[in-house]
């Protein structure tokens, strides 16, 4: 056949959304979203059950804080081996083996008594679960799937998991409230048990596996066979980056990014608010308002980042969030108003961050490689949100509030703004295993 009788049908190809058919790479979005949007609502879980547990069991803030420091290393640690065994074992199996791992282990905390099982339940077992579920299943989604409006489309899988807290905790802290924090475990462990058949029936792990092209593209892009250790597969990631200086600076501003997010306001904006006489359900409000404006946000960080410089959008971010936390301290003796406009300023920003950064990894190691390498980047981010959630817990067993916790954050946002400045354009970088399974992003 000519070439010239082709070319109509392989523009149709690549546009099919004038057919009137909507194309099966925004299901497997939604689906993501979905997935991404509990997950986040589990981890986020803890910071509403810091003060029943303290009430009931006499453990402290510096106890409690180090399961949820655990759970939050945890869902970033994942991370990248997630990746891995997803390139190898498939979405749908490993997201359906990570649903039920969460379920289990939330509904065994309601039979919790002791600190070491606090630790190990939503520590260890959660924390493992959401990691499989976290942003890295987001990356790896829109890099398989789509190959037009990727940047839109993290923005919104990333959104997800602040909207989590948003759908999440206003509800669970009037369970709390109102039932008590087991019920609180079972809800949630409800929750993800639920999503194993939508998974089960809607998930499909590539494009190619329906005979469609990504979306935007004209043609399916072969799936790899077979595939490599998917340990191995991870840690020649790491090996990979740690030779590069724009991966270093990349996991140094995403460590301050976690520590300003998940770490200190996502854990201790509660408690903090209720040191100040704000009770637990306005204060999950609050953190509803931030999961909100961060859906609005990241979405739009994503819409930009397929636009403008990568670098400047991450200066800009974590200046401005620093600036908020600094603020923040100051926001109590402003009364709910002020603490509101925090929320909004901030919330705007929360995790505003991912869509660029996947971008440069993107372009420092090659895309096929950009899921795999956010995945040990947003490790960092979870180490630095780990030591924060502990840091902050510990400083408010020893002096009795959040003062030096909020403004270091803020001052470390400072620091990390400048650092983004420096994260260069560099060519590829050498050393991941060549073979089946490296282009799985």
């Amino acid at each position: 056949m000519p070439l010239s009788e082709t070319a109509p049908r392989i523009a149709t190809e690549a546009r099919p959304a004038p057919s009137g058919r909507l194309h099966y790479a925004w299901v497997v979005a939604g689906v993501t979203f979905v997935i991404l949007l509990v997950g986040a609502g589990i981890r986020a879980t803890p910071s509403i059950l810091i003060v029943p547990w303290e009430r009931e069991f006499g453990w402290s803030a510096a106890q409690i804080s180090v399961g949820i420091a655990l759970n939050i290393f945890l869902y970033g640690m994942i991370g990248p081996f997630a990746v891995a065994v997803i390139e190898r074992f498939g979405l749908r199996r490993s997201v359906c083996a990570a649903l039920l791992v969460l379920s289990a282990g939330t509904a065994a905390t309601a039979l919790m008594s002791a600190p070491w099982q606090m630790v190990v339940l939503w520590g260890l077992v959660v924390g493992s679960g959401t990691g499989m579920v976290a942003n890295v299943l987001g990356a790896t989604v829109a890099g398989r799937w789509f190959g037009r409006h990727r940047g839109l489309v993290l923005g919104l899988l990333t959104a997800s998991s602040a909207t989590g807290q948003l759908v999440f905790l206003p509800l669970l802290a009037q369970l709390a409230v109102g039932q008590g924090w087991r019920a609180v475990s079972l809800s949630v462990a409800a929750a993800a048990l639920l999503l194993v058949p939508l998974v089960a029936l809607l998930m499909r792990d590539r494009p190619a596996d329906l005979g469609l092209p990504r979306y935007g593209e004209a043609a399916p892009a072969p799936a790899p066979t077979g595939g490599i250790n998917p340990a191995r597969r991870a840690l020649a990631g790491l090996a990979a980056g740690l030779r590069s200086r724009d991966f270093w600076l990349l996991s140094g501003t995403f460590f301050i990014c976690g520590a300003s997010t998940n770490g200190l306001v996502g854990t201790h904006l509660i408690p903090a608010c209720i040191d100040h006489g704000i009770p637990e359900v306005t204060a999950a409000g609050l953190l509803a308002l931030m999961g909100l404006c961060d859906l609005v946000g990241t979405t739009a960080s994503g819409w930009l980042t397929d636009r403008f410089d990568s670098r400047r959008l991450l200066a800009w971010y974590y200046g401005l969030r620093g600036l908020s936390l600094i603020f923040l301290p100051y926001s109590f003796d402003l009364s709910f108003y002020g603490l509101s406009l925090f929320a909004v300023f901030y919330g705007l920003d929360w995790i505003a961050t991912v869509p660029p950064t996947v971008n440069l990894a993107g372009r420092v190691f090659g895309e096929e490689n950009a899921a795999l390498m956010f995945g040990w980047i947003a490790a960092s981010h979870q180490v630095g949100a780990a030591f924060a959630a502990w840091l902050a817990g510990t400083i408010r067993t020893g002096t009795g509030d959040y003062f030096g916790a909020f403004v270091a954050a803020g001052i470390l946002c400072l620091i990390a703004a400048l650092m983004a400045l420096f994260i260069g354009a560099r060519p590829r970088v050498a050393g991941l295993p060549e073979g089946a399974g490296l282009k799985a992003a």
